[in-house]
């Protein structure tokens, strides 16, 4: 099992009327809710967080791609990852990832992640993603050619990295007369790729086909998880091969306190804050951005997605997030992996509201009492 601090750079500081005056955080919040002074104390403080995960001894830390929204104050990852490859010297720098369909033309984002791979030396991990509903509401970009935007821009990226230049691309959506991008990753023959999904068919088989990793993103039930990973299994059996636990990850919110009553005295509003003001608006799905085939399959998901829990019972029934004292934590994350089969675990440690000292001191448990215990475990 491999420990990444995974972090989403959330606005915690939304009006608490907030649900009252607005159905969404996504888009069209007005951005005059958004105070630059604080956010220059907040992007501080996170990156600080990613900073401790190496001290306590993470194996990676994740950043990610959101745009126009207070759920993830990141419209640029790859900024964040060059600080991090710049202060960091252990830990894998995992973008999950870099939305290519949003990209024209998309060898910015092979030129951008060499950079990383070169400040690291050879510690990014290139997420590569089809990109949210919401973002294509927010660039204008028309969703039904998402995929093949996507399938097209990934694997320019990918001769970028691995075809001697300069070389000719001429396809449906880029045409470039030179491909030729200076630096070249340190990793060879390419940075290893992830790509995060909800549950397309598409892209568990894209994965598949390429022996990449997939990984789990969060906020569904349990149970959603574990068909989505018995479907990519199944996509790689059709391959000829049985996947690696190392090919999968699972992403959840987790917050480790010294009792079971003090961690969730401690994290609840948060989760909260989190449910009620930041998720609205995620799941806008436009026309056209996904497939008939994996609508309906994730249409079929829709009631078991977080934003529909009511009580902390549900939040606890469905490991929508791990809370508890050590001992709880660490048997709740071996069984749950274990059913999953995932050999990567993205622990999400800042949610919603939380507090850097609240945050960092549950980081902190983690790593010295729970860490240990699950890479001892076998899990």
């Amino acid at each position: 099992m491999r420990f990444f601090a995974f972090h989403l750079m959330p606005y915690p500081y939304l009006p608490s009327d907030f649900e009252q005056r607005y159905d969404s955080a996504w888009v069209w919040l007005p951005n005059e809710l958004y105070d630059p002074q604080v956010g220059h104390a907040l992007y501080h403080e996170y990156l600080d967080d990613l900073l401790l995960a190496e001290e306590l001894g993470f194996d990676g830390v994740c950043v990610n791609e959101h745009h126009q929204n207070a759920y993830g104050l990141m419209p640029s990852p790859n900024l964040f990852a060059a600080i991090l490859a710049r202060q960091t010297q252990r830990v894998k720098i995992a973008v999950i990832g870099n939305a290519l369909p949003l990209y024209d033309p998309p060898t910015r984002v092979a030129e951008e992640m060499a950079i990383i791979d070169v400040l690291s030396n050879g510690r990014l991990i290139a997420g590569m993603v089809v990109g949210g509903g919401p973002e294509y509401f927010s660039f204008s970009v028309n969703p039904s050619f998402a995929r093949e935007r996507f399938n097209e821009a990934l694997e320019l990226v990918l001769r970028a990295w691995t075809e001697p230049g300069p070389f000719e691309h001429y396809g449906k959506h880029y045409k470039l007369r030179y491909v030729n991008p200076w630096p070249r990753p340190v990793q060879q023959p390419h940075p290893p790729v992830w790509i995060p999904g909800i549950g397309s068919l598409e892209t568990m088989e894209l994965v598949a086909r390429n022996r990449w990793a997939y990984m789990g993103i969060p906020y569904f039930h349990m149970r959603v998880f574990e068909r989505n990973f018995d479907l990519f299994r199944r996509a790689c059996h059709d391959q000829g091969y049985e996947p690696d636990p190392e090919q999968m990850g699972w992403l959840v919110p987790i917050f480790v306190g010294e009792t079971d009553a003090e961690a969730r005295a401690a994290f609840e509003e948060h989760v909260w804050y989190f449910v009620r003001k930041l998720l609205p608006g995620i799941d806008a799905s436009p026309p056209g951005y996904t497939s008939p085939r994996s609508a309906v399959k994730i249409i079929g998901a829709a009631s078991d997605f977080m934003l529909n829990c009511r009580s902390w019972e549900e939040i606890v029934e469905g490991s929508y997030v791990i809370c508890g004292s050590p001992d709880t934590v660490t048997e709740r994350l071996a069984e749950r992996a274990e059913r999953l089969g995932v050999g990567n675990l993205l622990g999400l440690f800042r949610l919603g509201s939380l507090g850097a000292e609240d945050a960092r001191r549950s980081m902190r448990l983690f790593a010295e009492e729970v860490m240990p215990r699950l890479r001892g475990s076998g899990a």
